[in-house]
């Protein structure tokens, strides 16, 4: 008995360090308001306009790259309100368009929509981070699955954007995105 008190206390200290190394030590964990104040300020009106060249690679849930792509993205503005148009070519030959529109509010915040989400995606902007989550619905040849996706883009001081994405199902990792999004 003393045994089994033991290992029930000690599994349930590990599920604990996993879930605060989760919850505020990883991608996770990070929020927008950790970089205010870092330059250069990201405006989308301005990092995400015109011409754009995306290059990138995906993750399996084991870590290992999965596919690689490169994508002609342009985007236009009117105001607060975004238009980005992607068209993805990916390394197996498959080709992937995907339109964005996008709503920004005076205090940082951003809406996006794309026809293959689910909802209006929400995220913030703060300092030289752009962060989104929204549901993304795959294509029926993937499976029609529902994944949640938590976006960031982080803008670097020579104007190149980093993209990092996390995708779960049932709160498990099924993949990461990994791109750069340049002025062409």
């Amino acid at each position: 008995m003393e045994a089994f008190v033991y290992l029930t206390v000690v599994l349930g200290l590990v599920l604990a360090a996993l879930f605060v190394r989760w919850k505020f030590l990883s991608f996770g964990g990070q929020r927008p308001n950790e970089y205010l104040g870092l330059g250069p300020d990201f405006d989308p009106r301005t990092h995400l306009s015109g011409k754009m060249i995306c290059d990138g690679a995906i993750f399996g849930p084991t870590g290992r790259m999965t596919s690689r792509f490169r994508g002609e993205v342009h985007g236009t503005w009117t105001g607060q309100a975004g238009f980005i148009a992607l068209d993805f070519m990916f390394d197996g030959g498959a080709a992937q368009h995907r339109e964005w529109h996008l709503r920004l509010s005076d205090t940082g915040l951003i809406e996006a929509e794309a026809e293959d989400t689910e909802g209006v995606g929400k995220g913030s902007i703060v300092g030289p981070v752009m962060q989104m989550q929204y549901t993304i619905v795959l294509p029926q040849d993937a499976g029609g699955h529902k994944l949640k996706v938590v976006d960031w883009m982080y803008l670097t001081e020579a104007g190149t954007i980093l993209n990092r994405s996390q995708f779960r199902k049932g709160g498990l990792l099924v993949a990461e995105l990994i791109a750069t999004i340049r002025p062409d």
